[in-house]
């Protein structure tokens, strides 16, 4: 953490205890009355949270005028918790908007969470000041204040950016225009680490389009990336000098004791292959040991594996084909993963619990049910050869196809004859009782 100055401390007291406007109330540096020199630009950027929301952090810009001592924070965050803000997310149409408050509270509140918080002075003219002023204060107007939310292209960071870029003449997007460190994906990979259950789901649900190679301009959805960004960006001023467009740096509040987000994503494809061998294999052993045996308990559970994999497999994979057909989430469009887990999976889950039960019927459309599961899956990794389908999903190939196959070994053994009999002695056949 950097020493504070007098001068620092100064700062960020006045950002502390300097009392804004009411909210509806016109600031002085959207009437005019505001002097460039008087005024101090920060963007804020706070830590990850606890929440999947708050996984990727979040930042806000901070206008303040020392002459009239008043500030406020704009917040970019903001959406409405009603009773249709589930359908709307769902639908991929939930709106957010811009709001304003002040700092101290806001930076208060996320310390009382756990969460970093610092802030970066902008370097900027008085000119530029007074012009980002400005456009934050008609933005935040209610016929400017919402826009539809996209996590990626149009987020809460997406538009600081935007908005300080504006005000210095598109140098922040002529020096981000460079390839980027990593893919979309790779960052959500990154930052959904410390929740690795929500980190696979998260993967299964989105599309190629998160796969292709970004700039560092596309990075900076990301509050850090944005933040790190500003901190190397040169400014050419009008006599032809260049001069850091961060000033200042100030940590108001360090985490303690929250995971540091890592640096390159987590590998998991090793893990997830050995998991989906041992799955598979285990529903082959299960078939084995009720083709050997004859035994209830094998059968149970594989009708209770059956269960399991329609509902956690199952489940995510109708919502991705609804969310292909009916929904504004374009990163599930055409997602790859169908091939592996789609509505048909469901299926197994009322199968399971009829096989469990010792149904015959059951056992035979499980098998075919696993065998087109298993078909799909192969299908897809087959056209992985063709340039049309490059998306990042092995990790999850090599997780779902092992199962898929092993299923549908499993329910072809309880089926297959030894010595002479069909083997499923503790399955009993579906019967039909009739009155005389």
């Amino acid at each position: 953490m950097p020493r504070l100055t007098s001068s620092m401390l100064f700062v960020l007291g006045l950002l502390l205890v300097a009392a804004p406007a009411h909210a509806q109330d016109m600031p002085p540096w959207g009437t005019g009355e505001s002097r460039g020199e008087d005024l101090s630009i920060y963007l804020a950027t706070f830590g990850p949270g606890d929440d999947v929301p708050s996984y990727f952090g979040h930042g806000s810009l901070v206008v303040e005028d020392a002459r009239l001592r008043t500030s406020r924070l704009y917040n970019y965050g903001m959406f409405s918790f009603d009773e249709r803000m589930l359908a709307r997310y769902a639908m991929g149409r939930l709106e957010f908007w811009v709001d304003d408050s002040a700092p101290g509270p806001t930076f208060r509140f996320y310390r009382s969470l756990n969460r970093d918080v610092r802030l970066q002075q902008l370097d900027l003219s008085p000119e530029q000041k007074k012009e980002l002023g400005r456009l934050l204060a008609v933005n935040v107007l209610p016929e400017n204040r919402q826009y539809l939310y996209h996590h990626y292209n149009d987020n809460c960071v997406t538009r600081l950016r935007d908005m300080i870029d504006a005000v210095v003449g598109g140098q922040l997007h002529r020096a981000d225009e460079v390839p980027g460190r990593m893919t979309l994906r790779e960052h959500t990979r990154r930052y959904t680490a410390v929740n690795p259950p929500m980190s696979v789901l998260l993967d299964f649900l989105m599309n190629d389009e998160i796969d292709k190679p970004i700039t560092r301009w596309q990075e900076a959805f990301l509050p850090d990336e944005l933040e790190r960004q500003v901190a190397q960006l040169q400014l050419a001023g009008s006599d032809g000098q260049s001069h850091a467009l961060v000033g200042r740096t100030v940590k108001f509040y360090e985490s303690k004791g929250r995971p540091v987000t890592p640096e390159q994503p987590p590998r998991y494809a090793p893990v997830m292959l050995l998991m989906g061998l041992v799955l598979g294999g285990a529903s082959v052993g299960l078939a084995a040991w009720q083709r050997k045996k004859g035994a209830r308990l094998p059968r149970v559970l594989l009708g209770l594996q059956n269960v399991l994999m329609g509902l956690v497999f199952g489940i995510p994979g109708l919502a991705l084909f609804i969310m292909w057909l009916g929904t504004d989430h374009t990163v599930t469009y055409r997602n790859e993963n169908l091939f592996l887990a789609n509505p048909l999976t469901v299926l197994a889950l009322p199968l399971g619990l009829q096989l469990m039960a010792g149904s015959a019927k059951a056992r035979a459309r499980l098998e075919w049910l696993w065998r087109a599961l298993a078909a799909l899956g192969l299908l897809g990794l087959v056209l992985k050869v063709l340039p049309l389908f490059d998306q990042d999903n092995w990790r999850l190939i090599a997780l779902l196809l092992p199962m898929s196959v092993g299923m549908a070994g499993a329910l072809w053994l309880l089926r297959a004859p030894v010595a002479g009999r069909e083997v499923t002695p503790s399955v009993a056949p579906d019967l039909k009782v009739s009155g005389n």
